[in-house]
C-alpha cells in the first residue's frame, strides 16, 4: 500500500509540474527566481544591521553559535509538539481552551515549566534584575505561612470582616502584639462577626480557626487578597483600571507581613538565593516607602524613617554574600521610589528622608523613581518644579541620586501619560522603567540610543496589567529591531502568578515568542542588565563611559560582564554536550547566517 502511496504522490507531483511548465508558471530554480530571492534576503540582512544584538552576534564563539542552533531547533519541534491547537484532549489547557505559541501567561505557565527548552533557560546566567518592586518578589504562599507561623502575629482591621465583600476588598492590616497586650482584651474578639470592636487585634492562629467561608480557606482567601487571581488576570474586558486597583490593594496587605524584622530578614535571605539559583549576580530593588518597619517584638515603628529597615535590609544582603549559595552574588542596591499620586509635601518629605538615607547607606541606595499607575496619577510634566527642587537639595548635601524612571506603561498616543517619555528623557533619567509606548515615537526612539538610555522591559507584567492581550502583541519586538537597548525583567513575581522568583519565565515566553530574538537577543539582553545596573555610584560622564567601554573597562561592570560572558560561555558548552544531534537549522536559516557573516567580514 505505502508504495502504491508513493507512487500515486509522485505521478501528482509530475504533473503537477507539467502543468506547471505549460502554463509558463516560473520555477523555484529558474537564474531570475533565485535573482529575487537574493535580493530579498539582502534586503532581511540590511534590516537586521539595526538590530540590538548586531554585535553581540558578531563576538558569539563557535560554541555559542552552537547552542543557539540547537535552542532555535528545540524551540521549533517544541512549537510544533507542545504548543500546538490540534484538538486531542490530551492537548487541552485546564481552561478548555486550546495550547498555542504565545498563549496567555496565566495560562501557559504550568506547560512552560514542563519543557526542555524551559530547564536549558533555567540554567542560563542572565546578568542583573533592574527592574523589580521588593514587595511583589515574596512568594505569597510562603509568606502567609511565615505570619501563621509568627508568634505574636496578629490580624485587625477598622470594620468587622463580616461577609463577603467585605473580605474582598476590607482595609486589614497585620502587627505583633505581646501576650499581655492580647490578654487585656476583657472577651474573645471576633473580627468575622459583626460585633468586632474596631481595629481590635485578632491573633492569626485564632482568624484561621475561626474563619466563617465554607467555600475557601483562611490561607487562600488572604492569599487572595495578597494576588491577582488567574481569574482576574484572564479578565481583560474589565480594563486596565480595574486590574490596576486589584494590584495597588495587595501592596497593603503584603507590606503588613513582610514589614515585621523576623519576617523580613528571612524573606531577603530566602529572596536573594532564589536570585542567585536563577543566574542573577545583582539586582536593583525598588520599593514605595510608605510602610512602618516594625523591628522584632515591637508593635509599632518609626513613621516616615527607615534606618531599622536599610540596617536589616543591608545585614541580609551581606550575609547571603558569605553563604555557598551567594559566592557569585554581587549585592543589591534600592531605587528609593515616590508614590506619584501623593502631593508636594508628602513628596518632599519622602524625598528628604531618601537624601538622609542615602547619606547614612550610601552603599545600599542608588536613585530614585516615581511609581503607581501612570494614568490617573500625577505626570513627569506635573511633577517637574519638585523634581527640580530634588535636585538641587541634593546639590546642597553633596549627595547623588539619578533618576530611573516609570515611563510610557500606558496605551495612550500623544495623551499626557504617554508625554511622560518626553519628560523622562528630558530630565535624564538613566533607565526608563517599561517604556511599554516608546515605539510609537520615532524621534525618542533615536533620542534613547543617542543617550544611552535602557528600557526596562517586563512583558509578563505588561500582559497581566492589561497593556497587551499576551505576549504575541508585545511592543519588545518594535523596540528591539530599531536598536534600543533594554533589558528583561519580572516587576511583580509574587503578585502576579510567577509562582517563583526570577527572569526564566520572561527571559522563557520573549524567547518562545519572537523568532528574530535568538540565543543572540537574549545574551544582548543579559549584558545590557550588567552595564545599565546601578551597583555602583557613576557621575553622568562615568556612567556613559562604562556602558561604551563595555568588556574592556577596569570598572566594577567591566568584570562583571567578563565574568558574565565566562559563566555564558560554560552554559552554551553544557547544551552542545547535552544537546549534541538538536542542531538541525533549516537551509534557510543557515543561509542567512553564512550571508551575516560574510556581511560582517565585509565590514571588518
Amino acid at each position: 500500500m505505502e508504495s502504491q502511496q508513493e507512487s500515486s504522490d509522485e505521478g501528482s507531483i509530475d504533473s503537477q509540474l507539467e502543468w506547471e511548465l505549460e502554463e509558463g508558471i516560473p520555477q523555484t530554480d529558474d537564474p531570475f527566481i533565485q535573482k529575487y530571492f537574493a535580493g530579498r534576503q539582502a534586503l532581511i540582512e540590511q534590516e537586521k544591521k539595526q538590530r540590538h544584538d548586531r554585535l553581540f552576534k558578531q563576538s558569539m564563539t563557535p560554541i555559542a553559535k552552537q547552542a543557539a542552533k540547537i535552542m532555535a531547533s528545540i524551540r521549533r519541534r517544541e512549537l510544533k509538539t507542545v504548543w500546538t491547537s490540534e484538538f486531542e484532549e490530551s492537548l487541552m489547557d485546564k481552561n478548555g481552551g486550546h495550547l498555542y505559541p504565545g498563549m496567555m501567561f496565566t495560562l501557559a505557565r504550568d506547560r512552560m515549566e514542563t519543557t526542555e527548552l524551559w530547564k536549558i533557560i533555567e540554567r542560563m546566567p542572565k546578568g542583573a534584575l533592574l527592574h523589580a518592586h521588593l514587595d511583589a518578589m515574596i512568594d505569597i504562599d510562603w509568606l502567609v505561612d511565615q505570619a501563621l507561623g509568627e508568634k505574636g502575629f496578629c490580624i485587625l482591621a477598622p470594620e468587622a470582616l463580616s461577609n463577603k465583600d467585605k473580605r474582598r476588598t476590607g482595609f486589614l492590616q497585620f502587627r505583633y502584639y505581646s501576650e499581655e497586650e492580647i490578654k487585656k482584651q476583657k472577651t474573645p474578639v471576633n473580627i468575622w462577626s459583626t460585633t468586632y470592636t474596631s481595629n481590635a487585634p485578632v491573633p492569626i492562629r485564632e482568624a484561621q480557626r475561626s474563619f466563617p467561608d465554607d467555600e475557601t480557606t483562611f490561607k487562600k482567601w488572604l492569599i487572595s487578597r495578597c494576588t491577582i487571581t488567574a481569574e482576574e488576570s484572564l479578565c481583560h474586558h474589565h480594563g486596565m483600571n480595574a486590574i490596576w486597583r486589584k494590584f495597588q490593594s495587595t501592596f497593603v496587605v503584603i507590606g503588613g507581613m513582610l514589614y515585621y524584622e523576623p519576617i523580613f530578614r528571612r524573606a531577603m535571605a530566602r529572596l536573594l538565593e532564589q536570585l542567585a539559583n536563577d543566574g542573577i549576580i545583582y539586582v536593583d530593588i525598588r520599593t514605595a516607602f510608605k510602610f512602618e518597619f516594625r523591628k522584632k517584638g515591637e508593635t509599632h515603628g518609626q513613621v516616615g524613617r527607615f534606618d531599622d529597615f536599610f540596617a536589616a535590609f543591608g545585614e541580609e544582603i551581606e550575609k547571603f554574600k558569605k553563604t555557598p549559595a551567594g559566592k557569585k552574588f554581587n549585592g543589591a542596591r534600592m531605587i528609593w521610589t515616590v508614590i506619584r499620586s501623593m502631593d508636594n509635601r508628602a513628596i518632599a518629605d519622602a524625598m528628604k528622608e531618601s537624601i538622609r538615607i542615602k547619606k547614612k547607606f550610601p552603599h545600599l541606595v542608588c536613585g530614585i523613581d516615581f511609581v503607581g499607575q501612570e494614568d490617573p496619577g500625577r505626570t513627569l510634566k506635573d511633577l517637574t518644579p519638585i523634581i527640580f527642587w530634588f535636585k538641587k537639595t541634593c546639590a546642597e548635601a553633596g549627595v547623588d541620586l539619578p533618576f530611573f524612571f516609570h515611563a510610557g506603561e500606558c496605551l495612550g498616543d500623544g495623551d499626557s501619560t504617554d508625554n511622560n517619555l518626553f519628560d523622562a528623557i528630558l530630565l535624564g533619567t538613566r533607565r526608563i522603567g517599561h517604556g511599554y509606548s516608546l515605539y510609537k515615537h520615532p524621534l525618542l526612539i533615536d533620542m534613547v540610543k543617542e543617550k544611552k538610555i535602557l528600557i526596562e522591559s517586563c512583558p509578563i507584567s505588561n500582559e497581566i496589567l492589561r497593556l497587551s492581550s499576551s505576549i504575541l502583541s508585545h511592543t519588545l519586538p518594535a523596540l528591539l529591531s530599531r536598536g534600543v537597548s533594554v533589558s528583561l525583567n519580572n516587576d511583580d513575581p509574587a503578585i502576579l502568578g510567577h509562582g517563583k522568583n526570577g527572569l526564566s519565565h520572561d527571559f522563557w515566553q520573549s524567547y518562545m515568542a519572537f523568532e528574530n530574538l535568538g540565543l543572540e537577543g537574549l545574551g544582548t539582553m543579559a549584558e545590557n542588565s550588567l552595564k545599565w545596573s546601578a551597583i555602583e555610584d557613576q557621575k553622568p560622564a562615568e556612567w556613559k563611559k562604562a556602558i561604551t567601554e563595555g568588556y574592556m573597562g577596569k570598572g566594577i561592570k567591566s568584570k562583571l560582564l567578563r565574568e558574565w560572558r565566562s559563566e555564558f560561555e560554560k552554559w552554551c558548552q553544557s547544551i552542545v554536550m547535552e544537546y549534541p544531534l538538536e542542531a538541525d537549522s533549516d537551509d534557510e536559516n543557515e543561509e542567512s547566517e553564512e550571508d551575516d557573516d560574510d556581511d560582517d567580514d565585509e565590514e571588518e
